[in-house]
């Protein structure tokens, strides 16, 4: 078999895959979703970031000043602009946790754009506001965050049906959660955090849904070991994969294995 006729298999595997593990956006199982943000919730305040995140010192003072978990705060924003103080969506939401741009940002208090891009007015609007929604619903974490994507109004305090994209949400928070708790690879024991920045990216390919960005992730991951392959959502719509690299031993592995499936 061509190496042309290899890469066309792989691709076409890849595909059924795809459409075998995540045919909707609507596969997510909302009450084991919620009961996962519930476990986390009991031990919040006890958990720390794995890694030495960008504007660290904003999300601590934050975090103390609102008594919200930094992880959570870390975790938002990761998946709302990873960690870019000047990211703006197509929505009109600015900066590290994605403020909108007027109605919530007045809301919050803050009456001038250039605010929402200074990182740590912008962290701390952020942090008040997921506050004010925990109040709200009554500690519910998983409501909460959907409550911050799609605004409270279309989210009930309890029963309803949540609306998909709202759900997806809190599932996507969830999973950068995940990283900034434990990173990409299990740090040595009493070694301090590595910077955020030190693991850079190398573009893989982009999709228009996020099932099909996760869905190819978790075909792909095996074949590459301890070299990470994540998924974002971009702010002006689609969803790109990475590969994750921490030097460029990793980066010519991950190139390589890309190169072999045709990438």
């Amino acid at each position: 078999m061509s190496r042309l006729q290899s890469t066309l298999m792989f691709c076409l595997s890849l595909l059924v895959a795809a459409a075998v593990m995540a045919k909707t956006d609507a596969s997510i199982d909302a009450g084991a979703l919620e009961a996962r943000w519930q476990t986390f919730s009991r031990t919040a305040a006890q958990t720390q970031p794995a890694l030495d995140f960008p504007y660290a010192h904003c999300f601590k003072r934050a975090a103390a000043a609102q008594k919200v978990p930094e992880t959570l705060l870390l975790a938002v924003a990761r998946g709302e602009s990873d960690f870019k103080p000047a990211a703006r969506s197509d929505a009109n939401a600015y900066g590290l946790m994605q403020i909108l741009w007027p109605g919530t940002a007045k809301h919050l208090g803050l009456n001038r754009l250039s605010d929402l891009l200074e990182p740590c007015t912008n962290v701390e609007a952020g942090a008040r506001y997921l506050k004010e929604l925990l109040e709200h619903y009554q500690g519910n974490l998983h409501r909460a965050l959907a409550a911050y994507n799609y605004g409270p109004s279309r989210i009930p305090v309890s029963g309803g049906k949540l609306p998909d994209g709202a759900i997806w949400y809190s599932s996507y928070i969830l999973r950068h959660l995940d990283y900034v708790l434990h990173g990409s690879r299990k740090r040595p024991r009493g070694s301090p955090p590595r910077p955020y920045a030190d693991q850079d990216r190398l573009f893989v390919i982009r999709f228009a849904r996020p099932y099909r960005a996760a869905a190819f992730v978790e075909s792909l991951q095996p074949r590459f070991g301890d070299i990470r392959l994540d998924w974002f959502r971009r702010p002006d719509e689609g969803f790109d994969v990475v590969m994750l690299y921490a030097s460029e031993k990793e980066l010519g592995r991950g190139r390589q294995l890309l190169s072999d499936m045709g990438f």
